[in-house]
């Protein structure tokens, strides 16, 4: 693939002592049944904590209590699945990362299920790169002197570290082995919080890693950054260059959040869960959630135009998958 590098993935990885509580209460009377909100990843990673960060604010504005429910598995696509296969009334959400949707359908052999025409967008509600951390004890503090440092050494000696083959870590390490020309060997992990501890504890040379759970780890001299992969650095890590930046000219590696439902749900009561979810993603309290887990803004788009996105991404993995023979494990 030739540069510029400019792909949506999504992230989700994190420490479990970032957990939220699970159920969240709106501040008026529910107008129906509980809402359970699928996030398909184990408790404790970068999606699981921005899902119930935007549950909590989600609840009030739909009207109903909102629970988060981690189902976790081959990547997202257990969870994924569950969601597609409820039933269309509104009651099952999937907070999802991209890669759940354009990039898992992909990998899977034998899924009759297929999630592009299975599930339909409700609202994107966040957008986000991705920052490159290593273990302090990588004698490389910027990206000429890490890339100098993985080409010096064997192939296959220095490792990154994912949350399972088509996780978006994973796939963010991918685009920019590419875009760098250099090997690494991929270490896949059953979840995302072991494969970024596994770097802290100096098991795995680096990670390419949502914001949430990578901010404490660098601020407590736990991880190094060395760069981020978006197209202008993020607040929370103003000192951090981007990819562009430190040397690897229009690499742009980024992701979202958006909430999901099951393909039947009426058009109805769809417009009722966008406009919900949109004025859920536009308060301030959310943006300033954001902002502090190093997160952005979702683009303000109805959710046709979101769903319209969502195709084209699904196209260019379909194609990517086929080019780079990416394989479920």
């Amino acid at each position: 693939m030739t540069l510029p590098v400019r792909r949506s993935l999504l992230l989700g990885l994190g420490a479990a002592g970032l957990i939220r509580p699970a159920l969240v209460h709106p501040a008026r009377a529910q107008a129906g049944r509980a809402v359970t909100v699928v996030v398909p990843y184990a408790a404790g990673g970068g999606t699981d904590i921005t899902a119930r960060e935007f549950a909590q604010i989600f609840a009030p504005e739909i009207g109903q209590t909102v629970v988060v429910d981690n189902r976790g598995g081959a990547a997202g696509q257990v969870g994924s699945v569950s969601v597609a296969r409820a039933r269309p009334d509104g009651t099952t959400l999937l907070f999802a990362v991209s890669t759940n949707i354009v990039v898992n359908p992909h990998l899977q052999k034998g899924e009759r299920l297929d999630l592009a025409t299975a599930l339909q967008p409700v609202a994107q509600v966040s957008s986000y790169q991705y920052v490159l951390v290593v273990h302090p004890d990588v004698p490389a503090k910027t990206l000429p002197e890490l890339l100098a440092f993985i080409r010096g050494r064997p192939k296959g000696e220095l490792t990154y570290s994912s949350g399972g083959i088509g996780n978006a870590n994973h796939l963010a390490g991918v685009l920019f082995s590419e875009a760098a020309q250099v090997e690494m060997e991929h270490v896949p992990y059953r979840g995302t919080a072991p494969a970024l501890l596994d770097v802290v504890a100096g098991r795995v040379t680096m990670n390419f890693s949502s914001p949430p759970p990578a901010l404490a780890l660098v601020r407590e001299g736990k991880l190094r950054a060395i760069a981020v992969t978006g197209e202008r650095r993020i607040a929370a890590l103003s000192d951090v260059p981007t990819l562009t930046e430190a040397g690897l000219p229009n690499a742009v590696i980024t992701g979202w959040h958006g909430v999901f439902a099951p393909a039947a749900t009426p058009a109805d009561l769809m417009s009722r869960m966008e406009a919900a979810a949109r004025r859920a993603a536009a308060t301030p309290k959310f943006a300033e959630r954001l902002t502090h887990d190093g997160l952005e803004p979702a683009p303000d788009r109805p959710r046709a135009a979101f769903a319209a996105a969502v195709r084209t991404e699904s196209d260019y993995w379909a194609r990517k998958v086929k080019e780079l023979n990416l394989q479920l494990e």
